[in-house]
């Protein structure tokens, strides 16, 4: 039975202040600060859990439902675009975003989530966040969750995938396109974050990203399932300021 609890991060966990990495301890056993439970039912059948800000919906959908997994719905005719940000597993070390490029009235997401899913509504102006929501935490949603997967290592990553790129800045992004998953590597021992930025399913209107907040040597993970890596970049930044990247590579 699927319980759903809310989680109200004010910092994003460790993750505060242009999106800081958190300690190596706090990397391995992250706890969002506050967590309140709602005194609402289990989610049941078709009903998805959603959280909304004005031009955005994100929404988490169970397995039989008309979206199972996690989705973002632009609900505005302007020059902003909607946006998802959530982690998976209760672990913070690892930010994902899809951004939502399609325009009003179009649903963009994944289907491949973890047991526990903690979302958010969001709405970019070009890669400037100009309005968040609060966080929403869901859990037991599907029956054949993503694992956590935590402890892969920059070298590791490389040997498991078919495809990589890096910055000198000091990330690496790496794809497998069989049961497709991507990596967010930080191979660089400073104050910035490694980001990847990609397309999948030849898609242009749907941005994904993987922002690895945990430091020098962690890698995060996104699976996709059988939608195939179309275009990829690995990039660094420093909270939102971009301070390194590269040209998109084409799949």
């Amino acid at each position: 039975m699927a319980v759903m609890t809310a989680a109200v991060l004010t910092t994003e966990g460790a993750v505060a202040r242009g999106e800081a990495r958190p300690p190596a301890a706090a990397a391995q056993q992250p706890t969002p600060v506050t967590t309140t439970a709602l005194t609402a039912g289990p989610i049941t059948g078709a009903e998805p859990a959603c959280m909304r800000v004005k031009g955005a919906e994100a929404c988490v959908g169970p397995d039989g439902s008309d979206r199972p997994g996690i989705w973002i719905e632009d609900t505005r005719n302007d020059k902003l675009h909607a946006a998802v940000e959530y982690h998976l597993n209760e672990y913070l070390g690892t930010k994902y975003v899809i951004h939502n490029l399609g325009g009003k009235g179009e649903i963009r997401g994944n289907r491949e989530i973890g047991r526990t899913v903690t979302f958010r509504a969001a709405v970019y102006e070009g890669n400037h966040r100009v309005k968040v929501g609060r966080w929403k935490t869901v859990r037991n949603l599907t029956k054949y969750p993503v694992r956590r997967d935590t402890e892969v290592t920059p070298a590791a990553a490389r040997g498991r995938s078919e495809r990589c790129t890096s910055t000198k800045g000091g990330a690496s992004v790496c794809f497998h396109e069989r049961d497709t998953y991507v990596f967010a590597c930080d191979t660089r021992a400073d104050e910035y974050q490694a980001r990847a930025e990609y397309f999948v399913a030849g898609d242009p209107t749907a941005r994904y990203e993987i922002h690895q907040l945990a430091g020098l040597g962690t890698c995060g993970k996104a699976e996709h399932g059988d939608r195939s890596v179309s275009m990829y970049r690995a990039s660094v930044f420093n909270g939102s300021r971009r301070v390194a990247t590269r040209q998109y590579k084409y799949n």
